[in-house]
Parts: structure tokens; C-alpha cells; sequence
């Protein structure tokens, strides 16, 4: 008799970083396939399905439940691994929620809170916990006021998109000139806008996750992008170095990973995330970037790699996130 529990391991998404998706859940299924039922489920705006055997089974909706000729399939339990919308966002954990099944990441309310940029600014600058560098907020609907934007932000200027994940649409501005087209860049991808203060410094990068009620930060990684900055080519194109354990002092990693606790904490997250930072050496300031509530974790991911330079295995880091959804 097979007693395993029987998981969805939902991927895909709709964002531009798909494929990150999946390679994700490939790696996710690879190490987990033994210990659970696993049904790769990939979603995409067309249709939600499982394929066996070059044959798709389309998910009910209604229940979130496959009927794979003639057997009802439902689940014990939902492995979220779609980076954007709509796992990142909170809407796919508030149709879990409607349903009452059980899932591995933050809430519908964090997951949206932590996916706005502008939000999730405001509401970290709000705990007093670490530095926000300035910024300002622009809708579609406004008509472009270059004074006036720079009136309350100095160039150089980080441009993006409030929501999106991979620096998909962000634009690093450095003359007056360029701002407006790197707005309509960014609406292209969400109609507000966050124009947010350049910051230079050492980019650095914590992965944070609960286990058993304990709250525990991973080694801290640092980044070094080759390109201007950390966009979706330098993350993904092998091109940036992500060194783990980073180049900083013990009292540094000891604040990063403090900070990183903390936002987890008070952010009410859940899961597996990670959180990224600016330090800036000059002012001697830890400047809050982002928080990802489902962060990568196919085999190179920044996050398995801090696992590993822990003493721990991928196995362990996704066995651990499926014991705390059952």
C-alpha cells in the first residue's frame, strides 16, 4: 500500500521568468520524487495541466484536482515554485486559501505586500528596521513631470516596474534626458512605477526560512554583477558572481542576517525567501532592496548555494519546506 502523500508542485506562471520556473520544479522533482506522489502541474494563462506521457490532463478548478482517465486525483498539499505572477503575488495562495488546501509560502496578504516594490517599501521603512534609499511613485494615468520627480529623487536613478519579478523592465538612469523613456519602459511591464535612488555599494543577499517555529538566515551571499547591475541577463546568463559566504566582516553578516530575521518576522513570511541588500561602506548603511517570497531553487539558485555552503543539501532544503505544509 503507498501511504506517500500525494503533492501538486505547481510551476510555470506568467511572468517572463517561466522557464526559471520549471527549472526550479525540475530539480524540486528530481530530489523529492521518491519520498511523495509529485504531479508537476505548469500553469500558464491558456491552461492549468499535468502531462504523462505526452498527453495533458487539465487541472479542475473548481477543487484544484486532476482526473487522469477515469481517477480522481485531489492533493495533500501545494509546493509553489512560480516566481511572478500569479505564485508571487498572492493570488494563487488566496485561491488555496478559498479552497482550504495547504501550500509551502508566504499568505495571499504577504505575498502581495512583499511583490509591490513601492509598497513593500513603505511598509518596511515603516518597522525602522533598516535603511529604504528614497523614492517616488509614478501611475500611468500621470502625466510624466521630470522636475518635479527630480525634485524629490537625485540621479542616478534605479527605474522599475512596482511589480515583476528577474529586474524585468528596470532601467539604471543616470542623465536627466534618459528618464522619461525609461518610465515608459517600465510601464510597459506594470502601469506604476517606482523611481528609486541609486545606492552604490556591495549587493548582498540573504535567504531566510522557518523551520519547526524557529526562524533561521542562510549564509549571506555576494553579488557581483559583471553588467551595470543585477538584471534578468546577469542573473540568469552565468555572466555575475554570487559568492557565498560573502566578502564582509563577521559583524556585517551578523547585521544582514539579523536584518534578514527581523523583516521575515514582522512581514509575517512564510517558507523559503530570500531578502537583498545594498551596503553602503562610505555611509557604513544597510539599505533594504527586496524581498522574494518564492526565490529560485534549481541547483545554481542563490539560495541552494547557500544551503550547501551551510553544511545542508538541496534535498534537505525542499524536504523541509514539504514537511511544513503537512
Amino acid at each position: 500500500m503507498n501511504n506517500k502523500k500525494t503533492i501538486a508542485l505547481v510551476c510555470g506562471g506568467y511572468s517572463g521568468e517561466f522557464v526559471i520556473s520549471l527549472q526550479s520544479a525540475e530539480q524540486i522533482e528530481n530530489n523529492l520524487k521518491n519520498d511523495f506522489n509529485l504531479y508537476k502541474v505548469i500553469l500558464t494563462k491558456e491552461d492549468w495541466y499535468y502531462e504523462k506521457e505526452n498527453r495533458r490532463y487539465s487541472i479542475n478548478k473548481d477543487d484544484f484536482s486532476l482526473d487522469i482517465e477515469g481517477k480522481k486525483v485531489k492533493f495533500d498539499g501545494v509546493f509553489i515554485i512560480v516566481h511572478g505572477t500569479p505564485g508571487e503575488n498572492g493570488l494563487l495562495q488566496g485561491y488555496f486559501d478559498m479552497l482550504g488546501m495547504k501550500y509551502n509560502t508566504c499568505d495571499a496578504l504577504c505575498s502581495a505586500v512583499t511583490f509591490d516594490k513601492t509598497t513593500c517599501n513603505a511598509v518596511v521603512r515603516e518597522t525602522n528596521i533598516v535603511n529604504v534609499a528614497k523614492n517616488v511613485t509614478i501611475y500611468d494615468s500621470e502625466e510624466i513631470n521630470i522636475d518635479d520627480i527630480l525634485s524629490k529623487v537625485s540621479l542616478p536613478v534605479f527605474v522599475k516596474p512596482s511589480q515583476g519579478g528577474s529586474s524585468i523592465g528596470m532601467t539604471k538612469v543616470k542623465e536627466k534626458s534618459e528618464l522619461r523613456d525609461a518610465i515608459k519602459r517600465a510601464f510597459e511591464v506594470h502601469p506604476k512605477v517606482l523611481i528609486e535612488e541609486f545606492i552604490p555599494g556591495t549587493e548582498l543577499s540573504c535567504g531566510v526560512f522557518m523551520e519547526q517555529g524557529e526562524v533561521m538566515a542562510f549564509p549571506v551571499t555576494e553579488i557581483v554583477p559583471k553588467a551595470e547591475f543585477f538584471d534578468y541577463d546577469a542573473k540568469y546568463d552565468g555572466t555575475t558572481d554570487e559568492i557565498v559566504p560573502a566578502r564582509i566582516s563577521e559583524e556585517l553578516k551578523e547585521l544582514v542576517q539579523q536584518t534578514t530575521v527581523r523583516i521575515y518576522k514582522d512581514l509575517n513570511c512564510k517558507g523559503v525567501c530570500r531578502i537583498d541588500y545594498i551596503y553602503n561602506k562610505e555611509l557604513d548603511k544597510l539599505y533594504f532592496l527586496e524581498v522574494n517570497t518564492t526565490p529560485g531553487q534549481s541547483l545554481n539558485s542563490i539560495v541552494p548555494n547557500q544551503v550547501r555552503a551551510m553544511g545542508k543539501d538541496v534535498h534537505w532544503l525542499y524536504y523541509t519546506q514539504m514537511a511544513e505544509i503537512l
